[in-house]
């Protein structure tokens, strides 16, 4: 079984959430015998095919982007090819050049799209796209919400329930690292014994101004991990805020992360638009056993975290109930150990990778089966 996956970003370019899905597909359902290959578009120089965790990743040239919409002619042109080979095309939605491209090269092989998000910001940009996407999500074989709270409150996705399957996201814990003593010890001196913990890229539905106004009137720690795009802008709002204890760390490497999630007291998720449809970072925090808050937004956050069991959440964009929760959760220590014990046991019950990639692969023989009758 061959399955080629097409999104617009992928490692080593890329480590967003969706680069970590694909990523826990590949490996995990390559244990079941399928072939993965990645063809994803890049800015950077390097090689256009490399070997990683067992799976292929071709790469091509972005040639301009249109609202964070990357465009690449030889795509095209590549996907056609690869696709020949392929027994499953699994694209991962949403990007509109991914739709244009699957009827530019013409494909006709079974297909599945995981999708992963409603297209919330570009709002003028969707009126004139949405003719292309409801083409190209009625012309796959199936669609994959990421979670039962996404498909019920998404208006994209109930045009298509007669070809929708509920799929999670999973994770595999043995494939990240295990900090040394030493990073540890590092991290431990750097940001104390106890301080919550946010892990993401720093893009504006994460909702971090709502986190750092929440602190405005709080001295608790918050250790911020990621960049992105508007990250001189948060540093700038917490300096005016004047938190000099909210400390902004970048991009880290694996095992640094992992040091951080082992240590944190807490994890903090403050997305509030629906462009946050799951949370990785989030599940992330469940799989090391951490008390969550998040908001309400109608997507899979809440999937990860169930309020008063797993952790606590609260109205999107509202500082001062996020702040309150933050108190709640550090003034009773208990409770929150209690809800991270719950939240790592959730974790084993549904998010784990091989779950996620049994489904997918039992999804994979089916469409392949269907096409063949």
């Amino acid at each position: 079984m061959r399955v080629l996956h097409f999104y617009k970003t992928y490692y080593p370019d890329s480590w967003g959430g969706i680069e970590q899905v694909i990523r826990q597909l590949c490996v995990g359902t390559g244990h079941l015998g399928v072939t993965n290959e990645v063809l994803t578009l890049t800015r950077n120089p390097g090689p256009s095919q490399i070997e990683f965790e067992g799976h292929t990743v071709h790469r091509v040239q972005l040639d301009f982007e249109i609202a964070s919409t990357g465009f690449s002619f030889a795509a095209v042109r590549k996907l056609a090819r690869l696709a020949r080979k392929a027994d499953v095309i699994h694209y991962h939605f949403p990007w509109p050049f991914m739709d244009l491209a699957h009827f530019m090269a013409r494909i006709d092989k079974p297909s599945v799209v995981t999708y992963h998000s409603d297209i919330v910001r570009q709002k003028n940009l969707l009126r004139v796209y949405t003719p292309l996407k409801r083409r190209f999500l009625r012309s796959v074989d199936t669609i994959v919400a990421t979670s039962p709270n996404y498909l019920a409150s998404s208006p994209v996705l109930g045009r298509y329930r007669g070809k929708i399957r509920t799929i999670t996201y999973g994770l595999d814990k043995s494939i990240y690292p295990t900090p040394s003593a030493d990073t540890l010890a590092r991290w431990r001196a750097c940001c104390g014994e106890r301080f919550f913990l946010f892990v993401g890229v720093l893009r504006y539905y994460k909702g971090l101004h709502i986190l750092l106004d929440a602190m405005a009137k709080r001295d608790y720690p918050v250790v911020i991990v990621g960049a992105g795009p508007i990250e001189q802008e948060l540093k700038a709002h917490a300096e005016r805020l004047g938190l000099s204890h909210v400390l902004f760390v970048g991009a880290l490497e694996e095992e640094d992360k992992v040091a951080l999630l082992q240590l944190c007291y807490a994890m903090v998720f403050p997305s509030h638009l629906r462009s946050e449809a799951f949370g990785i970072s989030l599940l992330e925090g469940a799989m090391y056993g951490k008390p969550m808050i998040s908001s309400e937004i109608g997507t899979g956050t809440t999937y990860i975290n169930i309020d008063q069991e797993t952790g606590l959440v609260v109205p999107p964009d509202d500082p001062q109930a996020f702040g309150e929760a933050m108190r709640a959760l550090w003034e009773q220590p208990e409770m929150a150990a209690a809800m991270g014990e719950r939240a790592a046991a959730r974790y084993w019950e549904l998010f784990t990778a091989k779950k996620m990639a049994d489904h997918y692969a039992s999804l994979y023989q089916e469409l392949v089966a269907r096409r063949r009758v």
